[in-house]
């Protein structure tokens, strides 16, 4: 579905399922803005989006976690699969979190400083 496509080469504006945020572009990235409450349900929703948006050759995304008033497991799950297909097409992927509740989901995953979360949006679009 993806292949053959590159960050540049395409244009995204997607609503995530029901209240669960949304994906769009910002400068040279794809944000995918995630709200409410991200646990198993929505992560079983939500990973058909991620899925495309980081299957993509070479591309450039932030996922933002700002709007998200509860994460479990199953959203940390969620973003290290995430991170993993990035990685294999040489994209990168940032994670805006300044949640006290969320950082402490990273930290007990022992992710915090895998994932390098960045406190603004701003930040992780200007990050290198």
């Amino acid at each position: 579905m993806t292949e053959g496509l590159t960050s540049s080469s395409y244009d995204l504006r997607v609503p995530l399922p029901g209240p669960y945020g949304r994906v769009y572009r910002s400068r040279t990235r794809t944000v995918v803005e995630l709200h409410g409450e991200i646990d198993i349900a929505a992560a079983t929703l939500i990973g058909a989006y991620l899925d495309v948006v980081t299957a993509i050759r070479e591309h450039q995304v932030v996922v933002d976690l700002t709007h998200v008033a509860f994460f479990d497991c199953s959203g940390l799950a969620l973003l290290c699969g995430a991170r993993r297909r990035t990685d294999e097409n040489d994209g990168r992927m940032w994670v805006v979190c300044d949640g006290p509740a969320v950082l402490r989901v990273f930290r007990a995953g022992g992710l915090l400083e895998a994932f390098g979360t960045l406190p603004t949006l701003e930040a992780a679009l200007a990050a290198d």
